[in-house]
């Protein structure tokens, strides 16, 4: 779908606060403190910016933000888990203005890391990036999936397949979903005014999946390091505007 002008500039303000969130809680990773405090930190935010989230109570998920360490790909819930020293954790933020969903996540070192988990998270956002740079009014939707697939892949690293990005809007889930991988399909025209949340997961070992018994965690089958990196990104006739950059 399309966004008129004044639908993208309230997905520019709900990107604004995602943005925020992602500052706030990167500001407070350090040994000691809990993924519960990091929602808390996030959820003042959204409440600061009269902002509503779209994770707390979506198809029952209890908290505001998503909170996924070390081998845990996606939709980690906040809780009593301590950070540790070596850590990397994920941290998904979601928010709603004025009926408009902005959705974006990181992956961050607690203290000092490995080289190969820094590394993990490197190559991940430069996945991220690489997908962004398709967005052009024009090129076909799954050339995002290739251009991850490509920078992941070379090197060495699982793309996960269960888990995919997403258009976005009135929805913070809409169709097309987007593949980080090429599905053998190019995918829609990509038109000016579509918006999408572009999110790779890449884990050190291979792609497959395991949940966990609480209906939401999600972690690599082979207990290797996960990463997540994640934009929501309007095509313009300018080329790809990200709306949940700080």
């Amino acid at each position: 779908m399309r966004r008129s002008a004044d639908e993208l500039n309230k997905m520019r303000k709900a990107g604004k606060v995602v943005a925020e969130m992602h500052e706030a809680t990167r500001a407070a990773l350090r040994p000691g403190v809990t993924t519960m405090e990091l929602n808390n930190i996030a959820a003042a935010v959204l409440e600061r910016r009269n902002a509503r989230s779209n994770f707390l109570n979506y198809n029952g998920f209890p908290a505001v933000i998503c909170t996924s360490p070390n081998d845990m790909i996606v939709h980690g819930i906040p809780g009593d888990y301590v950070l540790q020293e070596g850590d990397i954790i994920s941290v998904d933020c979601g928010a709603i203005i004025e009926g408009y969903h902005g959705d974006a996540a990181y992956t961050a070192g607690v203290g000092e890391v490995s080289k190969e988990a820094q590394r993990l998270m490197d190559v991940t956002e430069r996945s991220l990036w690489a997908g962004i740079e398709q967005l052009v009014k024009g090129n076909r939707l799954h050339e995002v999936g290739r251009a991850v697939q490509q920078v992941a892949e070379a090197a060495g690293y699982g793309v996960v397949r269960e888990y995919v990005g997403h258009a976005i809007g009135t929805a913070m889930h809409e169709s097309p979903q987007v593949p980080n991988y090429w599905p053998g399909s190019p995918g829609p025209t990509l038109k000016e005014g579509m918006v999408f949340a572009v999110e790779p997961m890449i884990n050190i070992g291979g792609p497959e999946t395991f949940q966990l018994e609480d209906g939401w965690s999600v972690v690599t089958a082979d207990q290797s390091l996960s990463a997540h990196f994640e934009h929501t990104i309007a095509v313009t006739d300018n080329g790809p505007e990200v709306f949940t950059l700080p």
